[in-house]
């Protein structure tokens, strides 16, 4: 956790402490919502407003890194430490599993650039999740 209590930008000016605020608002109702509904990250979206609270609210980024249900994950990607072997393979496994419903099943045919798109999307995804480290217990 970070130790400085004012770790806001003295420079920050208010209106684009407001937006980035408000996008991280976003990023969290959409993250608590994949609480509940099965195949919706949470953690992703808490790493994205806990890096736009960063930049606009100490109090808010304090509560989500501080969370019971993902702060220890979302510490870990800000501090680098990487992601356990077990959540890697079960993330990918996941996302693909929803990426070839969409491109399979879900989409028309007719919607081809959207599906090269999401396979596209998916592909960059993975890449990612295996360039993280292995977290280290």
């Amino acid at each position: 956790m970070i130790k400085n209590k004012n770790i806001l930008s003295a420079g920050t000016f208010p209106a684009l402490r407001i937006v980035w605020l408000s996008i991280g608002m976003i990023f969290t109702a959409v993250g608590m919502v994949g609480i509940i509904v099965p195949g919706l990250p949470t953690t992703i979206f808490m790493i994205l407003a806990a890096g736009c609270f960063f930049r606009s609210s100490t109090k808010m980024y304090h509560w989500v890194v501080s969370h019971p249900l993902f702060g220890d994950q979302v510490l870990r990607f800000r501090k680098g430490e990487g992601m356990p072997k077990k959540a890697k393979y079960l993330s990918i496994l996941t996302m693909w599993t929803f990426i070839m419903f969409a491109v399979f099943i879900g989409l028309p045919d007719s919607a081809a650039w959207i599906k090269y798109f999401i396979a596209l999307s998916g592909a960059t995804g993975t890449l990612y999740i295996i360039s993280q480290p292995n977290l280290k217990k």
